[in-house]
């Protein structure tokens, strides 16, 4: 018996929404779960903000603002329909706005009727993800291995790896990173710690306000983290992020001089729980580097923006890291670099095979992304690529885009230990990516027009490094040329990117020697 056409509309108009909600909903986000689990996703809404008039903005504070403006606009105004709903529901969830997304904690049901909804682009994963381990087992206390080895910047007691780019040649000018704020996303941070305690924004004298300085995106830790969730002052529950920090900025007075820029100001998130991470959670320390807030999470201040992002962490897309919709981190980096902040991040210990930068975001065209070197020989331009350092190019979204854009010193790294003192042996682009960081507060701090202009910091930054090159060829891209897929654009050294943003009468101005106290000139590397 033939069916009356009507039923057969009625039938096609049932289907048409259940189709796409399947179409939007990744089969990941409920994997291995009954139908009345709940699972934690992330719901992208269709409407996306138009940050392109950013562009038209000369300065950081204007960028920030105008970005800042336009997505909470955009969020308020799209995320209320479906507020409402989640409300009605009594399921938990989280908005955003530096991407329109609300992250929810719900069962399949609500999963399929918010992938059902016209204004819902896509309901993605949301797992937790470990931490890329360095490849090297987790050194112990001690001092330097380098104490009994004499450097060209002896007498400032700085590490190899911080002469090696030629950072003291900078501070010798007066440029320390004065002025420019550091922002670390990772695992927190230990800012009573004696490398750190000066830095910290939120130390001023005396007193310590954590509000606009700190953020802590760990919301639901495990029973055992001992910063529990939300903690109201930095923690860190890894030692990871006092180690990175240490080598943006660390610097305590006494003759530990690890990082490369001691005169910078320090603001950190927490986004893993013991090494582990969620895009929500990367996300949201993102968006707090764009607008600091208060310890509510109220009154945002794009004004207290950091100028550098450092990020020695990757969310891989083979683990199921927003493997439908990849274009959320992707967004996350773009708007925060149209608020003319600078994105660092570490391009991964998988080498030495090609193609192993595979973890956003460092494999975003917005991200500067670092690899890592082994030095072998302090006071040349001789350098090798650390075995383990991810090489390019990028095929995970089949882009064949080159990266890294550069390197700089990654094994064997002396950085701050948690609850105090500090560690030698610490290896692994996460290690290369702070440097990087505290060398663009450097660069910054001396030319200050290049402040809200990341493009142009990290453009600077890839011209004056250490051109390498390698007999190994990747994806097309041949090792003998600069840049490649092995060390990018070269080693950095931030002494010859000062030289080339500085106005021509300035480079030659006398300076203080940093080994004997006598006038020198800023000279290019030879």
């Amino acid at each position: 018996m033939k069916r009356p056409l009507f039923v057969w509309g009625v039938l096609l108009a049932l289907a048409l929404p259940l189709a796409a909600a399947e179409g939007k909903l990744d089969p990941r986000v409920f994997a291995g779960k009954t139908d009345r689990e709940t699972a934690s996703f992330l719901v992208v809404l269709r409407e996306q903000a138009d940050l392109r008039g950013a562009d038209l903005f000369p300065g950081k504070a204007e960028k920030g603002r105008f970005v800042l403006e336009a997505l909470r606009a955009q969020a308020e105004r799209s995320q209320a329909p479906l507020r409402r709903r989640l409300d009605a529901t009594g399921a938990s969830y989280r908005s955003f706005y530096l991407v329109n997304m609300i992250e929810v904690e719900g069962d399949r049901a609500i999963a399929e009727e918010l992938a059902g909804r016209d204004d819902v682009s896509s309901i993605s994963p949301n797992p937790e993800i470990p931490l890329e381990r360095g490849p090297v087992p987790e050194p112990q206390p001690g001092a330097s291995p380098y104490a009994s080895r004499l450097t060209p910047y002896d007498t400032l007691a700085v590490e190899p790896n911080i002469a090696k780019i030629r950072a003291p040649a900078v501070w010798a000018q007066g440029f320390t990173g004065q002025g420019i704020v550091v922002a670390i996303a990772d695992t927190g941070t230990v800012a009573e710690h004696s490398a750190l305690k000066s830095h910290y924004r939120g130390t001023s004298g005396s007193s310590v306000t954590h509000d606009y300085n700190w953020h802590d995106a760990i919301h639901n830790a495990g029973a055992t983290n001992p910063c529990g969730s939300d903690s109201v002052a930095p923690c860190d529950d890894d030692g990871h992020g006092t180690a990175t920090a240490s080598l943006a900025v660390g610097d305590d007075g006494a003759g530990n001089q690890v990082g490369v820029a001691p005169g910078a100001r320090l603001i950190a998130c927490r986004n893993m729980d013991r090494g582990a991470g969620t895009p929500a959670r990367y996300t949201e320390c993102f968006q707090f580097f764009l607008a600091p807030t208060d310890r509510n999470g109220a009154n945002p201040r794009p004004d207290l923006a950091p100028h550098v992002i450092n990020n020695s962490w990757g969310c891989p897309v083979s683990e199921g890291c927003l493997a439908s919709d990849p274009n959320i981190l992707r967004a996350v980096i773009e708007n925060v670099r149209a608020a003319g902040i600078l994105v660092v991040v570490s391009a991964g210990n998988g080498g030495p095979l090609c193609s192993t930068i595979s973890d956003v975001p460092g494999f975003y065209d917005a991200a500067f992304s670092v690899g890592a070197t082994v030095s072998t020989d302090l006071n040349t331009s001789v350098d090798a690529i650390a075995s383990f350092s991810s090489r390019g190019p990028i095929t995970a979204d089949g882009s064949n885009r080159l990266k890294p854009d550069i390197s700089a010193p990654g094994v064997a790294l002396r950085v701050a230990a948690i609850p105090t003192g500090f560690r030698s042996g610490f290896s692994g682009t996460s290690g290369s990516g702070p440097e990087v960081a505290g060398a663009a507060a450097l660069l910054l701090s001396a030319a200050p027009q290049l402040s809200g202009q990341p493009v142009a910091t990290a453009d600077l930054l890839r011209r004056s490094a250490v051109p390498l090159t390698s007999t190994q060829d990747c994806g097309g891209f041949p090792g003998s040329a600069v840049p490649n897929p092995i060390f990018g654009s070269g080693r950095l050294d931030i002494a010859a990117a000062v030289l080339l943003a500085m106005p021509t009468a300035a480079r030659t101005r006398p300076v203080l020697s940093p080994r004997r106290g006598g006038p020198r000139a800023l000279a290019p590397r030879s």
